[in-house]
């Protein structure tokens, strides 16, 4: 995964306590870069994108050339354990692989995803 530079650090602690392979913005020196930069980077990484940046919605359904599976997160510091249920459910049921083949709204308690391609 790729996770934005706006993601909270307590979810990126547990997603690697999950085992998932995380890399951060931060940590590959893209963290003011443009949503379209970071799908890009995204994509040619093979990477799923995790932010809290509903700007994303717009750049992924517009411009299709840059598809790449995306998590948006809407989470605020008071639901975040509710988040973190949700998103251990989403992995539970959807694979990395299926998971890139669709924009992934996560709430409290319930996920939405809506296919790409």
């Amino acid at each position: 995964m790729l996770v934005d530079q706006d993601v909270y650090q307590l979810t990126v602690d547990q997603l690697r306590k999950w085992r998932h392979d995380v890399v951060t913005a931060r940590e590959i020196g893209l963290q003011r870069a443009p949503d379209e930069d970071l799908l890009l980077k995204a994509r040619e990484m093979r990477r799923l994108l995790v932010t809290r940046d509903k700007g994303f919605g717009a750049v992924v359904f517009l411009k299709r050339e840059l598809s790449v599976g995306v998590l948006l997160l809407r989470v605020s510091p008071s639901t975040i354990d509710d988040v973190h249920g949700e998103l251990k459910r989403v992995f539970e049921e959807h694979s990395q692989e299926e998971l890139g083949r669709f924009f992934c709204v996560v709430e409290p308690h319930r996920h939405r995803m809506r296919r790409l391609h």
